[in-house]
């Protein structure tokens, strides 16, 4: 979806954290590691890992993982500890919480009005799917511009 879409410019892809704490208590930890992690360059790799074995979020968890991805340890607990990203990471869920999401992962599709403002949602996906539901969903709003 990648190649196809987002590097020809057909596609902007935005993530957004959407941390579940009633069903994994650690989710908005684990949201902030995988940013701290990012200010490393391995965002998506600690995303993915954390999202990968969700019963490994704790504190001794992060700190594994992130020795696993060999990032500088020092810099990531620093990170964790003054909340760097808790604010961004509220201001995501509060905004999908205004949408209606409910679980994760899931997938707004839209268009970008010609004026430039904000990305209209015209179609929700929501849980893993594959490429050719994307494709598909995709195809009909490029086709309706």
């Amino acid at each position: 979806m990648e190649q196809e879409y987002v590097r020809t410019g057909k596609v902007q892809y935005v993530f957004k954290d959407f941390p579940l704490e009633r069903i994994h208590p650690q989710a908005f930890r684990a949201a902030e590691a995988a940013h701290c992690a990012g200010e490393q360059g391995k965002f998506w790799e600690m995303h993915d890992r954390l999202f990968a074995d969700q019963a490994a979020l704790s504190a001794g968890d992060f700190q594994r993982l992130a020795e696993e991805l060999r990032l500088n340890l020092s810099r990531f607990q620093a990170c964790l500890e003054r909340g760097t990203y808790a604010a961004r990471i509220r201001r995501d869920l509060a905004e999908g919480n205004r949408l209606g999401i409910t679980g994760t992962p899931t997938f707004l599709l839209g268009v970008t009005p010609s004026s430039g403002s904000l990305v209209r949602a015209v179609k929700i996906i929501r849980g893993a799917k594959s490429f050719s539901e994307f494709q598909q969903a995709i195809e009909e709003l490029l086709a309706e511009r």
